[in-house]
């Protein structure tokens, strides 16, 4: 009896000091109330912060940390964003701070969206009016990226923002390319931002840019379905800015965009083309000996140098 208690005593022991260090791993680094400035990253594993947090000595550890946030499921409901977090903060007090909202937040703006697009995410992110941001914005150098903006910014904050990664990307070499091709940066962008509708990888971006630069060139229409998406606008019953599939009366749609019905590049750009549809343009080759191009369901690419050999694709794969 004697033996069962004593080794009931020393579990108990155990357990409590257990319980004691636990808890110690748990409470605050210190009682310094300073606070830093800790991002999480999109697509940040939550490892990687609780590594990243006991670095800053905001946590004691790691570990301990981990476990308990998924013990309490508040691993699974932290937010990407800018934090202010103090050594002074206990674990579960940082947890709600990461998992509440945080004062800057990340919007990725993707390649090939126009302007309304971009309007509609910020817009559902942050405290700005769509209508505002698409006045300010110019269509074609809004550069498309992800960016970490604070709660409270503004739609010329935003707009500052986005042209000044334009202007950044959009290099001297790649002005230089696009000059020696006889275009000026205007239309660099116009064509730029067509490729970036009608084609999918580098290499086919290259080869529609090198099709379509000839056809201007040579003062043949573009023919760019793209351009005709543009200009019908939003779709309500596809809830989407870009018509999925063009009918003959919409290739006559009346407008300066339509470049069925118009020669040369249309008046402005059509979406915000991306660093590799820019490329695209200074690397264009005007002297292809192909005219055409057509994509698959599959996304495979053909080209053609007579329309006739156009139309065989066409009927063959499409």
């Amino acid at each position: 009896m004697k033996k069962l208690i004593t080794i009931l005593i020393f579990i108990t022991i155990i357990i409590f000091i257990a319980k004691g260090w636990w808890e110690s791993q748990l409470a605050p680094v210190s009682s310094d109330k300073s606070t830093k400035i800790v991002v999480v990253e999109k697509g940040q594993s939550f490892t990687k912060l609780s590594q990243d947090l006991e670095k800053e000595k905001l946590i004691k550890s790691s570990w301990a940390f981990n476990l308990y946030a998924k013990q309490t499921n508040m691993s699974t409901k932290i937010q990407t964003g800018t934090f202010r977090l103090s050594p002074s903060m206990s674990a579960d007090q940082i947890l709600k701070v990461l998992s509440s909202q945080p004062l800057d937040n990340w919007v990725t703006l993707l390649e090939g969206w126009r302007i309304e697009e971009m309007a509609s995410v910020l817009s559902s992110k942050f405290k700005i009016q769509s209508s505002k941001f698409i006045k300010l914005a110019a269509e074609g150098y809004m550069f498309p990226d992800t960016y970490l903006f604070p709660q409270d910014v503004t739609e010329e904050q935003i707009v500052k923002k986005l042209g000044d990664n334009f202007d950044t990307k959009f290099s001297d070499d790649l002005k230089a390319k696009i000059k020696a091709l006889s275009l000026t940066e205007k239309e660099g962008v116009i064509l730029a931002s067509i490729v970036e509708r009608e084609a999918r990888s580098d290499k086919v971006r290259t080869m529609v840019a090198s099709i379509l630069l000839r056809r201007f060139k040579i003062r043949m229409g573009l023919n760019a379905d793209a351009t005709v998406q543009y200009a019908l606008g939003y779709q309500p019953q596809e809830k989407s800015w870009w018509k999925r599939r063009l009918t003959f009366d919409d290739l006559k749609v009346s407008s300066p965009y339509n470049t069925y019905i118009h020669a040369g590049l249309p008046p402005a750009p059509i979406a915000n083309p991306s660093l590799s549809s820019l490329q695209a343009v200074a690397d264009a080759d005007p002297s292809t000996p192909y005219l055409y191009y057509f994509h698959d369901s599959r996304g495979n690419s053909y080209y053609a140098k007579s329309l006739e050999e156009h139309n065989q694709n066409v009927a063959r794969y499409r």
